[in-house]
């Protein structure tokens, strides 16, 4: 397969992995963890949705799918599949635990993403070109515009009955 076919292809299943995990575990509903909140009320005060803010200062401040799925890809790529995805996902969970956060969306995360990675390594995906994709999906989250990545955050949100009632 290209190489760059390849990664946007793991850019887009690795957008979706954690995207849909992190608003179905919650993040879009409240801060839950420290610092998330003060992260979601800069966002909207800039004009985002005050969910995709929670769930932007959520996955910043501590290890949700985002980090479990592209920690997973790391460890597929440096150990093997499935060990580093398990391995991955063990850290993970210890991460979550310092960070005082009862979630599991990062360990579900890196589970899934070890899952994903073992499955399409059948049609030539690797576990680098998911390295890669997840960090280009992290980037459309975090790193373009806080503003509008909140905004359709919140919409998937709201479709998934995941939005915030706080104000």
């Amino acid at each position: 397969m290209n190489e760059i076919l390849g990664i946007l292809i793991a850019a887009v299943i690795s957008w979706i992995n954690f995207v849909l995990i992190d608003t179905w575990m919650g993040l879009p509903e409240a801060p839950g963890v420290k610092g998330a909140e003060v992260i979601g009320r800069d966002v909207q005060s800039r004009g985002g949705d005050l969910a995709g803010g929670f769930f932007q200062g959520n996955i910043l401040c501590s290890p949700d799918a985002s980090a479990g799925t592209l920690l997973a890809a790391i460890g597929c790529y440096a150990i093997g599949i499935p060990e580093g995805g398990l391995i991955a996902a063990t850290l993970v969970y210890f991460g979550n635990r310092l960070c005082a956060d009862q979630g599991y969306a990062g360990t579900t995360g890196a589970l899934t993403m070890t899952c994903i990675i073992a499955a399409t390594s059948f049609i030539g995906l690797t576990p680098a070109e998911f390295i890669v994709g997840m960090v280009l999906a992290i980037i459309t989250i975090q790193g373009i515009s806080h503003t509008h990545a909140s905004r359709l955050i919140g919409k998937i949100a709201e479709k998934m009955g995941r939005h915030t009632k706080l104000t």
